[in-house]
């Protein structure tokens, strides 16, 4: 039987921008080896796999969630999880004013619109003071200010907006290093937007990520402590580019996004 699939870019509210993900609504659970498969021949940074759960009397339906780069399984993805959201209200397979709900990995997340953006309840990802790996900060070609680490990734803090914009990371050496990836960020210039980033993951098999919403979960508490607030906007500046809008809620991060679907198609194996 065919399995529909759409293709979504996320975090931005333009075609062809943000974080393009391959949405993927199997009507049964799939094993690994195949996600990984179709997730290679989609060839983006991820694609998501959603099974729908039973609804069981007095508990919550919702939908399984899995997220695959093309090399790896991964644990947490923000776009992805935004635009499988956009996808299941899209498809009418969501009531658009009803949450949507995902069992995951990282546990349950939740996806609400908020008029034409959408906000994810995600878990925060707290980064404590860490050395850098041996070979890290050349290989990023960056002086830090500060290196974290938080359960998935490594953060390093630079000395400004155009030190984030003109990084030329050497990807053969960061692929070789034990990382899964890594957030480069420094506080923004532009009016309007509190801190930039890029996210590299050459060791998942994704050189730049576009849009990293799971970085963001990193971020957001990181910038709180640092700036005394809990609400900011936030661009990542890879060539795609996207715009978040985060606040911090105890131990969440809200993410907020836009998404556009830029094609339909079916799977035929």
């Amino acid at each position: 039987m065919p399995i529909p699939f759409s293709q979504v870019d996320a975090f931005t509210s333009e075609a062809f921008a943000g974080n393009p993900a391959a949405v993927c609504l199997l009507p049964s659970p799939r094993d690994a080896e195949w996600m990984q498969k179709v997730a290679c021949e989609m060839n983006l940074s991820e694609t998501a796999f959603l099974v729908k759960r039973p609804e069981a009397a007095g508990g919550e339906g919702g939908f399984d969630l899995r997220w695959f780069t093309p090399a790896v399984e991964v644990a947490l993805c923000g776009h992805a999880t935004l635009a499988s959201a956009h996808a299941l209200w899209e498809g009418g397979h969501v009531p658009r004013g009803q949450v949507a709900t995902f069992h995951t990995k990282s546990g349950r997340l939740t996806a609400e619109r908020r008029g034409d953006w959408i906000e994810l309840n995600f878990p925060a990802t707290i980064a404590e003071p860490a050395e850098p790996p041996p070979g890290l900060l050349d290989a990023l070609g960056v002086r830090a200010l500060y290196v974290g680490k938080s359960r998935f990734d490594y953060l390093v803090e630079v000395e400004s907006e155009a030190a984030v914009r003109s990084m030329q990371p050497n990807f053969t050496a960061l692929r070789a290093l034990p990382v899964r990836g890594v957030i480069v960020t420094a506080a923004a210039t532009a009016a309007g937007c509190d801190f930039v980033s890029r996210f590299f993951a050459p060791g998942s098999g994704i050189d730049e990520d576009p849009v990293t919403g799971s970085a963001h979960c990193c971020l957001t508490p990181y910038w709180s402590q640092k700036l005394g607030k809990t609400e900011f906007v936030a661009r990542q500046l890879s060539a795609r580019g996207g715009l978040l809008k985060l606040r911090l809620d105890g131990d969440r991060v809200r993410l907020g996004g836009q998404a556009v679907t830029v094609l339909r198609g079916e799977l035929l194996v």
